[in-house]
């Protein structure tokens, strides 16, 4: 037999589950932590590459110098995730494949002094949580109200970034990808009505 509970003490479970959830996100604990990174590695956890807006063209100046894209792109084609033409002015211009389009993620990346607003990036990988090692509070804080977290991460790599080719072009990319699972990063975190927040400027 189904016994039904009374509308006004389904309201009040309902309320005193949100109040838990919500004291369990502003608490100072290690699954708040976890909560908290989780939810900033969900929105700002792709590790990309400053490579905003696709094609991209490289000139015998680029060339002449050495300039980053003229050693990338060229691996990248390699690869299957770009390919490129010649213009009429004799630069190299290179788009993305079907494949590399993969990589290539939607995200707003604010203006900042001297360069304009991008609307998207192209990512080598997916960081996400492995686990939180500790967190610390600055002495000025008595409150507890802004905390710095030290974890580990998970990486979800894209198949060419794990290219010996790739790995030797982007030196940077390798190391987070060597890192998961050992290395830890920092993330500064302050205390808001809802819980924990990133803040924006990194630990």
């Amino acid at each position: 037999m189904t016994r039904r509970i009374p509308g006004r003490t389904c309201a009040a479970l309902l309320a005193a589950t949100l109040a838990a959830c919500a004291g369990g996100q502003r608490s100072v604990d290690r699954a708040a932590f976890e909560h908290a990174l989780e939810s900033y590695l969900a929105e700002h956890g792709d590790l990309c590459l400053a490579k905003y807006d696709w094609p991209i063209d490289i000139s015998a100046q680029d060339l002449a110098r050495g300039s980053r894209d003229a050693v990338q792109l060229p691996v990248l084609e390699q690869l299957g995730v770009v390919r490129s033409t010649q213009t009429a002015s004799g630069a190299q211009r290179y788009a993305l494949t079907a494949a590399g389009q993969r990589s290539y993620r939607a995200r707003e990346i604010p203006a900042r002094a001297g360069a304009p607003a991008h609307h998207g990036d192209f990512c080598a990988a997916r960081l996400s949580l492995d686990q939180v090692v500790g967190w610390e509070f600055a002495p000025q804080d008595p409150q507890h109200r802004h905390a710095v977290v030290t974890y580990t991460y998970r990486v979800d790599a894209a198949s060419w970034a794990q290219d010996p080719r790739a790995r030797r072009v982007f030196p940077a990319v390798a190391r987070v990808l060597d890192g998961a699972r050992h290395a830890q990063l920092r993330q500064a975190f302050v205390l808001g009505a809802d819980g924990w927040v990133a803040q924006d400027d990194p630990a």
